[in-house]
């Protein structure tokens, strides 16, 4: 006895009569397959009562009445293949996705301290790797933060607070192993902004005090994001708007030292950068003797750089030697200088007898460790440029961390990143931190020092901490001219060379403006104007490219594959008949291209028009309500000027016809179109659609309509190929896509024609087919040791037993070979691909060509056939 379900499959496939003329135990069943609303069985009619009393229509997307169809002639009934009805995704699966379990919960907690992944299996050789990275870093960390806490007019121990901070805690969270967390060039300049700005406002306030609570609010927005695993938040902002941001930035503090660098007084820093420099010349005669070490000590770090690289290059078995060398040049510079200062101002102590100025008195120890200040007043000092402190802090950190992931073979965890930088600049602020994000400089120095693990910022914050405790009296003699020379050397890395542009502008160049445009900003405006500008443009970039998108009409082209010299499938003296048997499928094959060649394929092929009337349009950039309108304005605009009206009377007085086309004026006829196809089908591909909207639905709702009316009293058959998300499926078939329109409202049984597309899903290369044919082997192989065994226990009976033995084993050797293992490919099972619910949702565009195609000639158009209608 049949199931309902088979039994319907039975009727959907052989063409039964329509549901009304079935009996009432399908009923129930026949709305699910075009509407699955969950009706139970004997509940139907409270339901539909409910629901009409809500007003809600069931078949108000439906105007095709599409339950009065039948299958017509399909090829495969269930006796050869296997019937598939596709089900539509509920609400309550998206719920159930969405919803994280336990286990996603634990996985999540898990992960939120990746080094437990890693550490138990910490060795010997990590630590080695991990000692020499560390110590090198730290070496260079030291000069670094002192040097960036007067670009955020702070003491210098502040910069040494926030590097040991950041080195400490970012390895518990840490999905790098090479970025080093610490004060950066752009970020300290941001704070320095801030606390500037807020000395002049609230001079009660120290400035340290709203550093720490710039860190710590900014600390908690990024690593809420992180937890909520809100990192891809990061991918809006482009490459263009990153390396303009950076450049215009080391522009911009580069210039800003230059005064300090000269001894220079009497302007401000801050402003613009066009006015530092145009003060600085203007006050040029006023340098002093900083002028002499600062630019000395500028010059030597560039020599030493250079003759490094040259010697790396010269000598390439010492180019781990001539590294280190150079990575530690701003530590030697640092000591050298500040043993020369040390022997000019030993004797000169006071402030107002040295001859060049010096750092002066650093604390010894973390002097300023304190629960930090975040009250109402103090984040009102700083909301303004709250949203550009987060946006440098996680672009710069981000960018890096990808970059080194890809060069060194791992990737990260933007999200988990983003709770690395939040709990730094949360906790880092106890201890008088200001914000720290990821460094370049100090990342690369890492990287190519042979950090193993991220456990090398433990290594670092010991260097840190031993200079925290043990080398502040050597810091007083530190020139600050010197610091001004290690800042500017810093910043120059981060300018992007004139050969990235030139790549950028051979990949877009529209890119490059943006770039010049965020540059400029931050120049002759500052950091976080520049950095508004640059994330703006590359948003509206995006949604420019979005609203304006432009689908294709595409033909068929039938393409042969070379192999060598010879050509798949041709008729020419290339061919290889060899070749060609033992993978067929690769002989011919039909690909479709844009009619107008806009993809850069050969002019000289012109693809083939599908068919006269059918039109096969492909959707380029997703569809969606900001494109929806622009794409079908195109797609009409094509098929209006290529078509002609299926009934030329359907205005047979002049009164009748639209405004929007009213005809020919006085005295003149109509422009013959009679020699145009009348339209018959659309195809649609949605490969590159994931998902869509109401908005866009409603105009391809409206769109069929319009182009049912101008064919009238013919239908227009829409044909939609390529949908790969589930609930885009669901969409369009509650729109009434899916399955063909009545011609007529007095034959709404029309008989049509489906065409399915089926794979094997048994046959030789078959999974199922392999496990069989090793199971048969085994028993086989099974079953001869038994006979071999009871003939050598009776000797007497061999005969008999062997006879029995080879009788039973000949049976069982032509099962194996009558099953599916040794069937050949023609009987092989086969399955249909798609839900035959949905005749007109196409696995690919051959087969909903084929389909449309087929479906035209069965309608009786007596039209000759054009170009391409005798193949598919």
């Amino acid at each position: 006895m049949m199931d309902k379900s088979a039994q319907l499959e039975v009727m959907l496939c052989d063409g039964l009569p329509p549901p009304e003329k079935t009996p009432d135990i399908y009923q129930h069943l026949l709305p699910n397959l075009f509407f699955p609303v969950p009706f139970p069985v004997g509940l139907e009619p409270y339901t539909r009562a409910v629901w009409e009393a809500l007003g809600i229509k069931l078949n108000y997307r439906h105007p095709q009445n599409a339950e009065d169809l039948s299958r017509g002639e399909s090829v495969f009934s269930v006796s050869s293949a296997d019937s598939f009805v596709e089900r539509e995704p509920t609400s309550w699966e998206w719920i159930q996705e969405a919803t994280p379990t336990r286990r996603d919960i634990l996985r999540w907690a898990y992960n939120l301290f990746p080094f437990v992944h890693w550490i138990d299996r910490y060795n010997t050789i990590w630590l080695t790797g991990d000692l020499i990275a560390g110590i090198t870093v730290g070496a260079v960390v030291v000069p670094q933060s002192m040097a960036y806490a007067k670009l955020a007019e702070l003491s210098p121990e502040f910069g040494l607070y926030s590097s040991f901070m950041g080195v400490l805690i970012y390895w518990f969270f840490a999905t790098s192993k090479d970025i080093t967390i610490g004060p950066v060039a752009v970020m300290s300049t941001v704070t320095g902004n801030i606390v500037k700005k807020a000395a002049d406002v609230r001079p009660d306030i120290p400035g340290h005090v709203v550093a720490s609570a710039l860190a710590v609010v900014a600390g908690a927005i990024i690593c809420f994001l992180g937890l909520i695993r809100a990192g891809r938040i990061v991918e809006f902002i482009s490459l263009a708007a990153i390396s303009a941001f950076m450049t215009g930035s080391a522009i911009n503090i580069a210039v800003g030292q230059v005064p300090a660098l000269m001894g220079i007084t009497g302007f401000s820093n801050r402003d613009s950068t066009y006015k530092v420099v145009i003060n600085t010349l203007k006050h040029l005669d006023g340098s002093e003797r900083d002028a002499a070490m600062g630019l000395s000590a500028l010059i030597f770090l560039y020599l030493i750089r250079y003759f490094c690289t040259l010697g790396a290059r010269k000598i390439p078995h010492r180019s781990k030697m001539f590294f280190f060398l150079s990575t530690l040049r701003t530590a030697f510079i640092i000591l050298l200088y500040t043993m020369i200062s040390w022997l000019v101002n030993r004797h000169h102590r006071e402030k107002s007898e040295r001859l060049f100025q010096i750092l002066g008195t650093i604390p010894r120890g973390f002097q300023n460790a304190a629960v930090p200040t975040v009250t109402k007043s103090v984040i009102d000092l700083f909301t303004d440029e709250l949203p550009a402190s987060v946006i440098v802090l996680l672009i710069e950190h981000i960018a890096i961390a990808k970059s080194f992931g890809r060069v060194n073979n791992y990737s990260i965890d933007p999200s988990q990143e983003m709770v690395a930088i939040g709990v730094t600049n949360l906790l880092g602020p106890f201890l008088g931190a200001y914000p720290a994000t990821g460094s370049f400089s100090r990342t690369a120095i890492k990287s190519k020092a042979g950090v193993r693990t991220p456990f090398a910022g433990v290594i670092t914050a010991l260097v840190v901490l031993l200079a925290i405790y043990a080398l502040t009296a050597v810091f007083f003699y530190i020139p600050s001219s010197v610091l001004s020379a290690v800042i500017i050397h810093a910043v120059g890395d981060l300018v992007t060379p004139p050969n990235t542009l030139y790549q950028f502008w051979r990949v877009s160049p529209l890119e490059v403006v943006i770039f010049f445009a965020g540059v400029f900003v931050t120049i002759f405006s500052n950091i976080e104007n520049g950095v508004y500008t640059t994330v703006s443009i590359s948003a509206a970039m995006l949604l420019f490219r979005v609203l304006y998108a432009r689908g294709r009409f595409l033909g068929k082209v039938k393409v042969h594959s070379v192999i060598g010299d010879h050509v798949l499938g041709g008729d020419s003296k290339f061919s290889n008949a060899a070749l060609e048997s033992r993978d067929p499928e690769r002989s011919v094959r039909n690909i479709f291209l844009p009619l107008d060649n806009g993809d850069g394929s050969n002019p000289d092929i012109q693809p083939e028009p599908p068919y006269p009337g059918i039109f096969i349009y492909r959707f380029s950039e997703g569809y969606n309500f900001p494109n929806a309108n622009h794409y079908l304005d195109h797609m009409l605009d094509s098929v209006f000027r290529q078509t002609r009206r299926t009934n030329p009377d359907s205005f047979p007085k002049l009164g009748d016809r639209p405004w929007n086309d009213p005809g020919p004026r006085r005295g003149r006829t109509e422009e013959d179109h009679s020699n145009r196809p009348t339209l018959k089908a659309i195809i649609l591909d949605f490969s590159s659609v994931n998902n869509v909207d109401v908005t866009s639905v409603q105009h391809l709702i409206d769109v069929r309509n319009q182009l049912d009316r101008y064919a009238a009293p013919d239908k227009v058959d829409w044909h939609l190929a390529c949908i790969n998300n589930r609930w885009t499926k669901r969409a369009l078939a509650s729109a009434g896509f899916g399955y063909p329109t009545p011609r007529s409202e007095a034959d709404m049984v029309q008989r049509w024609k489906p065409i399915f597309s089926v794979a094997e899903i048994g046959g030789q290369a078959s999974a199922a087919a392999a496990a069989e044919y090793r199971e048969n082997e085994r028993e086989l192989k099974r079953q001869r040791t038994e006979e071999q065994e009871r003939s050598s226990l009776n000797k007497g009976e061999a005969i008999p037993h062997e006879n029995a033995a080879e009788s039973k084993t000949s049976d069982f050797a032509q099962k194996i070979a009558t099953s599916k293992a040794y069937a050949s490919g023609v009987g092989a099972r086969v399955a249909v691909v798609q839900g035959l619910n949905r005749p007109l949702f196409h696995v690919d565009l051959t087969s909903a060509l084929q389909s449309a195609i087929t479906n035209a000639e069965r309608s009786g158009d007596s039209e000759p056939k054009g170009a391409g209608t005798n193949t598919v």
